[in-house]
């Protein structure tokens, strides 16, 4: 690898699988080091001994502030410095018609999926703008470009993630920090792999159904995210901010699909295929 990475520090919250796990894997390849976040314990401390010393695992809950907080505190002190913040962590949240959809699965989608990115910025920030430097990297969703494209809830949370992306980017932008966006379309993890066929780790069959509809002839893996992540946290990105990188292979001109998140019925979905609050 060419060492885009060396001597950096990142925060990745949802790491312990899926686009988190690759990003941080991708970042360690290239001499990053990483705090890894998630609530998976077991998965996060596999990728962690995986990934060796350049690496350390915290729990956390992205929709509790002191969670995101301390997760910061743990880079500061455990490698000395914070130089990118990955607002990853995710869930799909909320599903059903608009009429049914509970109020509690509402504000429980709203605080993993956007005010997580709040409390990760405005963390990360803090750190960063002592320091006069930083990259902040939101993941969106091309469900946050247009609608169609993810259940209600999610589709307005990806669309807040945009906002306060590019709401941030011109203030944080005096001290010398970046703040960037991700949309990636249909990518294969436990989440699509539960959504397309029912069983979380049905990773091969999911693969096979969200590649027929790809128009470049496969399916967007997390290794795909986590080269966009890469491009966003290195030098190579020095004047990119505020920007949306659609990782999708132009999927997001194909029209409106949301119609089967509606058909679920109301529930809730959260990581690795678990539903109900």
């Amino acid at each position: 690898m060419t060492g885009r990475l060396n001597g950096q520090v990142a925060v990745v919250t949802g790491a312990a699988s899926g686009i988190g796990a690759a990003i941080a894997e991708r970042f360690v390849e290239e001499g990053g080091r990483c705090v890894l976040v998630d609530i998976q314990d077991d998965a996060g401390h596999d990728v962690a001994m995986k990934l060796g010393d350049a690496v350390r695992y915290v729990h956390g809950d992205v929709s509790r502030e002191g969670d995101v907080a301390s997760a910061i505190g743990a880079a500061t002190e455990h490698f000395g410095q914070l130089d990118c913040m990955v607002n990853n962590a995710g869930i799909l949240g909320a599903v059903g018609p608009i009429a049914d959809i509970d109020a509690a699965a509402w504000d429980r989608t709203i605080a993993v999926l956007l005010s997580s990115v709040f409390y990760g910025t405005k963390h990360a920030a803090r750190v960063m703008i002592e320091h006069g430097s930083g990259s902040i990297i939101n993941m969106a969703s091309t469900a946050g470009v247009r609608a169609g494209l993810g259940p209600h809830v999610y589709t307005a949370a990806k669309h807040g993630v945009i906002g306060l992306t590019q709401s941030v980017a011109p203030e944080l932008g005096r001290y010398g920090i970046r703040v960037n966006a991700i949309a990636p379309g249909g990518t294969v993890t436990g989440l699509t792999a539960y959504i397309t066929t029912g069983d979380a780790g049905n990773l091969d069959e999911a693969s096979e159904r969200v590649g027929k509809s790809a128009t470049i002839g496969r399916p967007a893996m997390p290794i795909d995210i986590a080269n966009a992540a890469l491009f966003l946290a290195s030098a190579e990105a020095a004047y990119v901010s505020g920007a949306v990188l659609v990782v999708d292979a132009a999927a997001e001109v194909i029209g409106d699909r949301n119609s089967r998140f509606v058909e679920m019925g109301a529930n809730i979905v959260h990581e690795a295929g678990r539903s109900g609050l």
